[in-house]
């Protein structure tokens, strides 16, 4: 079994990351296998701090100008942007464990099974490449379906819940905003393109994608990272191991599985210097749940907060050394680091620098400040 240790487990995720040294917009988002953008800023910051020269417009450019990039409610069922090109793989795996789920879920609303499959089936229906609001998405499928329950179902409905069955299928994701209103598309006509895959595969090349960006990992990490399909992993964990594509490892003592193919240029990486501000929600962040050599457990309070929100963190060498916040005013942007601990003078320097490209990316001259240690 092969022994590394943090540090170069670091310096490897780091690297596929995007974030030393710094990638292209696209290559960016599909190292991560796409953003969290439940809160749209911390996605474009997600993206700010991989690629060099960002401003938000270049990610609203791509996402409805370009097409190249599209949102949707996908992993942890959350709002994510995926590269367009991978969008079907994302739904195939999806589609790999359809369970009840979303039918329990619809109940609470008087919508049973057959009206259930009814909304299924009406939304690719009435849905294109021409942008519909959510009322007229509700009004449409109502139309459509003749279940004119389903009209206040799909408009009461919070956080999108009865829509995310039909984005989870591949026939919804949303289309450019009408003022303050959202608007959803079909993706096949939205993007021109589409590839049909089959679900086992899909499965296993993520869990080959995930490895090469967030491992080692375990079966577990990848489960709760996707936010369910945990039996499915251990088998195709194991079967990738029986051919050879994955081995153990050991990490200063804990175990996980990683690509073969990478257990050499991860043994010759340092992540040494390394400074960078991440957003919250940020994907690297969300894989240091379990691992006190990158997150102290006396600060993951600090970072992993109630009600699953992620906190904008430090990262010096790969290790989150303290969170981060920004207030923008009317002529500049006020940054506060909260460090756990004092920093050296280099680290403390790093952070301003990084903290300046802010300047660019928000139009705003940026203050830094250091919070009292």
């Amino acid at each position: 079994m092969k022994a590394l240790t943090w540090d170069q487990v670091s310096a490897w995720r780091l690297t596929q990351h995007g974030l030393a040294p710094r990638v292209g917009f696209m290559d960016a988002v599909q190292r991560l296998i796409g953003v969290q953008a439940q809160v749209m800023s911390a996605a474009e910051l997600a993206l700010w701090a991989r690629v060099d020269g960002l401003r938000p417009a270049d990610v609203q450019g791509a996402l409805w100008q370009e097409r190249t990039l599209v949102k949707t409610w996908a992993m942890r069922g959350t709002l994510f942007l995926f590269a367009a090109d991978d969008l079907p793989l994302v739904v195939a795996v999806r589609n790999a464990r359809e369970g009840r789920y979303w039918v329990k879920s619809f109940e609470s609303s008087g919508i049973f099974e057959s009206e259930y499959q009814a909304l299924l089936q009406a939304v690719p229906q009435v849905l294109g490449s021409e942008p519909m609001t959510r009322e007229q998405l509700a009004v449409a499928v109502a139309k459509q379906t003749g279940i004119d329950t389903l009209q206040s179902a799909l408009i009461e409905s919070s956080w999108g819940t009865a829509l995310k069955p039909s984005a989870f299928g591949g026939d919804l994701c949303f289309g450019p905003t009408q003022g303050r209103a959202v608007t959803f598309v079909r993706p096949r006509d939205w993007l021109g393109r589409w590839r049909e895959i089959d679900p086992t595969a899909a499965l296993q090349e993520v869990i080959r994608r995930y490895l090469r960006s967030y491992g080692p990992a375990t079966p577990q990490d990848f489960s709760r990272w996707w936010g369910s399909v945990t039996l499915q992993a251990r088998k195709i964990f194991t079967a990738l191991e029986q051919d050879g594509e994955l081995e153990v490892v050991e990490v200063d003592g804990w175990k996980a599985f990683a690509l073969r193919s990478t257990l050499a240029p991860m043994e010759n990486l340092s992540a040494s210097g390394i400074v960078r501000l991440l957003p919250m929600f940020d994907p690297y962040t969300h894989g240091l749940l379990d691992y006190d050599p990158l997150l102290p457990s006396a600060f993951k309070r600090m970072v992993f907060r109630p009600q699953a929100w992620i906190s904008a963190v430090v990262l010096v060498d790969g290790r989150i050394r303290g969170v981060w916040e920004h207030k923008i005013k009317s002529s500049s942007t006020l940054v506060t680091i909260h460090m756990f601990t004092l920093p050296t003078a280099r680290v403390r320097k790093a952070i301003v620098t990084e903290a300046e490209r802010l300047q660019a990316f928000l139009d705003t001259r940026v203050v830094v400040e250091f919070a009292a240690e």
